[in-house]
């Protein structure tokens, strides 16, 4: 391997100029991307689904609360120091009334989600969800009668369980890559990957045919060190380099990923040329941020000749063993902020119902304090946001708020009443998957579930 680097990086300094170089690619490519982005149209067909997950395991418990005097008691009791002063929570209007006559409300630091919850009815909740192999009960998990996913409570393990889809076990893709490679076909031959990636990599976007595509928030990361009197001689003998035969395999894959790097900069940074987000982000955060450029590469779809985009964003910060009320009170407000200043910029760029952005997390925590924190646990709440989501409702069953109750595994902990694959099939149907042989290619084990479509989104024609 050492002797292949030292050879290519010889080769790179001798390498004659004169030879075919990529920018004649690059332009050509343009060419055809201007082309199809003609015949494609603003909106033919365009579906963009964004996961925004929250790294450290949210603790939904103060994101999602009851608010009926008589839950709330409840909920005031368990929760302890961690419980929530009931006058400060903002209340929904649920569209359809809870079965058990619970209202619920939102943690005070989330006004914007709560108008998007009760007036613009483009934010649903998707209660206790969570990794599962099989449907379980508590009962089950207590009898040791349940076949249950590998390292509940763990950090790395539960994340890349909800992001791949496979809770059985190890998995070397994600089902947002399975899916892109499912769909890629609807997108020009020459686009950038269809699985952008703005928080580095991930298991989600993990796919067997498309690769990921990691930007950062000033836009596609290219080449640097070329500038100068010299610079143009040496990125050309770099792109004569990169044509070159190459026998050993090292340096053919190398090549070759420089190679989409280059090109894929080059047209991300042309398309992005001209992309103007009029809707204010909030300033100094690192998720708005995010953001802002998911939107600006949505807003350049028909540049850049692209009907199916799959965008991946994160935030850190929900591992909160201590310190909880305030830690959480500063995250959330983050969240709500940068959650609507998005679904803003897509009603500016008139594609609110094409884009669907949803939540989740390693896992939720326990409703028993620890402390001024809580543990790790099980299930947890979520949100999707976006004009094709039928809002306003709570989809799933919300749990029994009681430390032993039917719900509980232990310390509050909830068994899940939906899976991750149910959650992430609703997504997948409405993103364009249409026969069950490929939904099961996208979550293998949905078949294992009820229900392979939860109701929260509604179909585009």
């Amino acid at each position: 391997m050492d002797y292949s680097r030292r050879r290519f990086i010889r080769q790179a300094a001798c390498a004659a100029v004169g030879t075919t170089s990529i920018a004649s690619t690059v332009w050509n490519l343009r060419a055809i991307n201007a082309a199809t982005a003609q015949a494609l149209g603003s909106t033919s067909d365009f579906r963009s689904l964004v996961c925004l997950f929250l790294y450290g395991g949210n603790d939904a418990n103060n994101m999602v609360v009851p608010n009926d005097d008589t839950s709330y008691q409840a909920y005031a009791a368990a929760r302890g120091p961690l419980a929530l002063a009931q006058s400060s929570l903002l209340p929904l209007s649920l569209t359809t009334p809870d079965p058990q006559g619970r209202t619920f409300a939102l943690h005070p630091s989330m006004p914007e989600l709560q108008s998007l919850f009760n007036n613009d009815k483009s934010l649903g909740i998707i209660a206790n969800v969570g990794t599962l192999i099989e449907p379980t009960t508590a009962a089950q998990y207590l009898n040791h009668t349940a076949k249950l996913p590998p390292q509940l409570f763990s950090h790395a393990d539960q994340q890349v369980e909800w992001q791949t889809g496979w809770a059985d076990g190890p998995r070397t893709s994600g089902w947002g890559g399975r899916l892109a490679d499912l769909l890629t076909s609807f997108n020009d031959a020459n686009a950038i990957s269809m699985s952008i990636s703005l928080a580095g990599t991930n298991s989600f976007q993990v796919g067997n045919k498309v690769n990921q595509y990691q930007v950062s928030t000033n836009g596609s990361i290219g080449l640097n060190g070329f500038g100068g009197a010299n610079g143009q001689v040496r990125y050309q003998a770099v792109q004569d380099l990169l044509n070159l035969p190459h026998q050993n395999l090292f340096e053919a894959e190398f090549a070759k990923i420089t190679n989409r790097a280059i090109t894929n900069n080059a047209l991300l940074t042309s398309a992005l040329a001209n992309v103007t987000i009029n809707t204010p982000f909030p300033a100094n955060s690192s998720l708005g941020d995010q953001l802002k450029m998911i939107a600006k590469i949505i807003a350049a779809r028909d540049a850049l000749g692209m009907r199916r985009q799959i965008f991946f964003c994160s935030v850190n910060g929900f591992d909160t063993h201590s310190n909880e009320l305030n830690t959480q009170a500063n995250l959330l407000g983050e969240l709500s902020q940068c959650m609507n200043a998005f679904y803003q910029a897509t009603k500016e760029l008139s594609i609110a119902d094409r884009v669907t952005l949803f939540t989740a997390s390693d896992f939720g925590r326990t409703f028993q304090a620890n402390g001024s924190g809580a543990d790790h646990a099980w299930g947890s709440h979520a949100f999707v946001l976006g004009d094709s989501v039928r809002g306003g409702q709570i989809y799933g069953s919300y749990p029994t708020l009681s430390i032993g109750g039917p719900d509980d595994v232990g310390e509050g902990r909830w068994v899940p009443t939906l899976a991750v694959d149910q959650y992430s099939a609703t997504l997948a149907r409405w993103y364009g998957v249409t026969s069950p042989t490929d939904l099961t290619t996208v979550l293998p084990n949905i078949g294992r579930f009820g229900s392979s479509d939860i109701g929260f989104l509604n179909a585009l024609a």
